[in-house]
């Protein structure tokens, strides 16, 4: 596109362009569902290879994993998450800096097919000192798709638009990825085929799938709004204008401003930002920490290797029910605060339960109110973050640090349940019983402080990340 015709696109928040005239509220409910269907569909399939990829290793410790390369001496199976999300972390910064200048069709394409064929590579070490090289690769291609997929979708839709959308990007992954446990205990019955261990060709076959992944989202990837009309069979040049117009009037910010490092950089002046990191650390050691040693947490409470592959399923159907709940109520009543409190408590319960219960059945039950409540706390943290800052830029930065705290978040869940810790694993359960204590304290900080900015922007005292009119989403 020209760049006269892309800053004619910009009108400001208050344009005067009826859209009810351009469209009838038919034919716009109708271009919605289709950005919701092409953007949130591919994006949320290569989340999903993502999140096998990166947890399959769970379902391959218990299918062989551990005894070939003797993952069960010292902290070695701890080690090796860990250095996945080392690499994870460092690199997450870079995810939607790169997304916006090269694209998101080249860009997440690109690093699906590679850390695809890093992955097929797993299933042939010999070593726990080579997998744990491979899984630092894995996490150095992963790292940019989680914040370039979030910014992607911040840059579409409304504020009041957002939750239902990651829940709808998040939420179809985690209970389709948690499909990769019932995938892998059918990969691992390959077990010698071509003289190969059944681990092994869980990490072949799952490589393989990402690589057709990465051809399939290079085809149907849509990028940000103002190229919309470039997309095969997706949006025409009306069409692109109604969503930018649409978001305009929201926050004004529906273009993006031209890249500068000074500008990529000053909202780490903004404290809320940190806070907002803050909070997705706590949500991500909790999640990640139950993700990786579940399968092995639900093994030594007495159920079969083939059982425990099975039973992380119903948890995350559950919680994919829950969460779809809370994006109708979020977007609705204009909420996100309190939804993530009442996840935290949510998430406490459960550990009480997990943690401190004799009963295996009341301790499994327990393992559906955490994950519900903590993996389920993710799309209203990411809402709650999108729906109270403007600017592409500071959109991008924010994305950033706060995937990059959830990475970290994942190298502390990875360290929190060990193994030397079975069957009751104490010092995890304390650890994200004090996580969840944290994200009560910061989300009632938050609250506090903007309900009192709201009453000062409304008075005509304050005007609120640059825009007039503008208030945050409790």
């Amino acid at each position: 596109m020209a760049k006269e015709n892309v800053d004619s696109l910009a009108p400001s928040p208050c344009s005067d362009t009826n859209d009810d005239e351009v469209f009838s509220p038919a034919r716009q409910k109708r271009i919605i569902r289709r950005i919701d269907v092409r953007l949130i569909g591919v994006l949320a399939v290569i989340y999903v290879i993502s999140l096998v990829d990166r947890v399959n290793i769970s379902s391959a410790a218990i299918a062989g994993l551990n005894k070939d390369l003797q993952l069960q001496v010292g902290t070695r199976y701890s080690l090796i998450i860990s250095t996945f999300f080392a690499a994870y972390t460092v690199f997450q910064p870079l995810g939607s800096v790169l997304t916006r200048k090269l694209g998101p069709r080249i860009f997440l394409s690109t690093i699906t097919l590679l850390w695809g064929i890093v992955m097929i590579g797993t299933g042939f070490v010999n070593t726990w000192e080579s997998l744990a090289g491979l899984r630092v690769l894995i996490g150095v291609f992963e790292a940019g798709l989680f914040p370039g997929a979030v910014y992607l979708l911040s840059t579409w839709y409304t504020r009041f638009d957002m939750q239902k959308r990651y829940t709808a990007f998040y939420g179809l992954a985690c209970v389709a990825g948690a499909l990769g446990g019932i995938l892998a205990f059918g990969l691992s019955k390959m077990n010698k085929t071509a003289n190969l261990a059944g681990w092994r060709w869980i990490f072949i076959i799952e490589g393989i799938i990402s690589c057709v992944g990465a051809v399939i989202s290079f085809a149907l990837l849509v990028g940000f709004p103002e190229e919309a009309h470039k997309a095969w069979r997706f949006l025409t040049v009306e069409e692109r204008d109604f969503i930018i117009r649409r978001v305009n009037r929201d926050r004004g910010d529906a273009i993006t401003e031209p890249f500068s490092l000074g500008k990529f950089l000053q909202p780490a002046l903004d404290i809320k930002i940190w806070v907002y990191a803050i909070i997705f650390f706590c949500v991500t050691t909790v999640g990640y920490s139950i993700n990786y040693f579940l399968p092995i947490i639900l093994v030594g409470m007495g159920f079969s290797v083939a059982a425990s592959q099975c039973l992380i399923v119903p948890p995350w159907i559950f919680t994919g029910i829950v969460m779809y709940i809370q994006a109708w109520i979020g977007d609705r009543y204009r909420i996100r605060g309190p939804i993530i409190a009442f996840n935290a408590v949510l998430s406490l319960i459960g550990l009480v339960l997990m943690g401190f219960d004799h009963s295996n059945p009341v301790r499994y039950f327990g393992v559906f109110i955490i994950v519900a409540g903590a993996s389920g706390n993710t799309p209203p943290v990411l809402t709650y973050q999108a729906n109270n800052i403007r600017g592409h830029w500071k959109r991008a930065f924010c994305s950033a640090t706060l995937v990059g705290f959830g990475g970290i978040g994942g190298i502390a869940g990875a360290l929190v349940f060990r193994s030397q810790d079975s069957p009751g694993y104490l010092p995890g359960i304390y650890a994200s019983i004090a996580c969840n204590i944290i994200i009560l304290i910061c989300v009632a900080g938050l609250s506090l402080w903007f309900r009192y900015a709201n009453n000062k922007a409304r008075t005509g005292q304050k005007i609120l990340e640059g825009l007039e009119g503008f208030t945050y989403t409790l």
